[in-house]
């Protein structure tokens, strides 16, 4: 019976290999590939807007509960302020409250503009800053301080680390969903 069955059975098409040259000819044929690097400038474009608002910051004093350069930020108001100047996007003051709405990802994934998240007050997501880069973040780090860039592999910042997260709803993934084979939910 075995034998039978084995011997009826049909084997599944073999899938064809997608190679670069195919994609690329997909991607052509579509007229998607001046939409992807729209996306991919969107992206940089964005980026680096991001950090070099934030750098613009540098050395302005820490003030618990600050939401403005001019009287002084904490750490989740210098990243709200960031974030809004740049995109426009009003996250909630607090450092744990930023966690829960965006997105988490690993930090093999950290690409500058992500958000950095530490345990310095015996509680997850006590305190907030934003990637740079190079294993590097930019933050307001606490009261007598300034917001300055700090190595995230120093052992005090290492065994702190509580996770990474991006903020969702930018322009460059507002680009992306409007591409033909977007997610649709």
């Amino acid at each position: 019976m075995l034998v039978c069955a084995l011997s009826t059975a049909v084997a599944a098409p073999p899938t064809p290999e997608v190679t670069e040259s195919t994609l690329d000819t997909l991607l052509s044929d579509r007229n998607l590939l001046p939409r992807l690097a729209e996306l991919r400038d969107s992206v940089s474009n964005t980026t680096s807007d991001l950090v070099m608002n934030a750098m613009g910051f540098l050395g302005v004093r820490y003030q618990r509960g600050g939401t403005e350069a001019t009287t002084g930020f904490d750490c989740s108001g210098f990243v709200r302020a960031v974030y809004e100047k740049t995109l426009g996007l009003a996250l909630p003051h607090r450092a744990a409250e930023q966690a829960n709405v965006t997105a988490k990802i690993s930090s093999d994934e950290l690409r500058p503009g992500d958000l950095v998240f530490f345990n310095t007050m015996r509680r997850a997501f006590s305190h907030v800053g934003i990637y740079v880069g190079e294993g590097k973040f930019i933050h307001s780090p606490r009261a007598g301080g300034r917001v300055r860039v700090e190595d995230m592999r120093e052992a005090y910042w290492s065994k702190r680390f509580n996770g990474a997260r991006r903020v969702e709803g930018t322009k460059a993934e507002a680009l992306l969903q409007n591409l033909p084979f977007a997610r649709q939910e």
